[in-house]
């Protein structure tokens, strides 16, 4: 699979950055997230660099990615995780690269 770059704009902080994603061994994603300014963010990329499927699929609580942002210090409603998660599913080819967004009507 090539590599998967995503843009995650998280709203009101105004920190985005980048998650980029490919596999690089079977069942493996090698990550990095780049580009933003949240402190919490930075840790998490120290923190977060390689998912298996396996842990990818492990419940909320388990789950490395979740784990490793709450220790980073991200807050609960940050969608930076939710979008790891996106993001390595399309590099292992298990999820079709389709926008999300989360849209508050006025």
């Amino acid at each position: 699979m090539n590599k998967v770059c995503v843009t995650v704009e998280p709203g009101i902080c105004g920190f985005s950055c980048i998650i980029s994603a490919q596999e690089a061994k079977k069942r493996t994603v090698q990550l990095e997230i780049s580009g933003s300014e949240c402190e919490q963010i930075q840790r998490l990329s120290e923190i977060l660099n390689e998912i298996t499927l396996k842990e990818l699929f492990t419940p909320l609580t388990r789950n490395p990615i979740f784990i490793s942002a709450e220790r980073a210090g991200c807050h609960s409603a940050c969608p930076v995780p939710a979008a790891v998660v996106k993001t390595v599913e399309v590099a292992m080819g298990m999820a079709l690269p389709r926008e999300v967004r989360i849209k508050f009507d006025s």
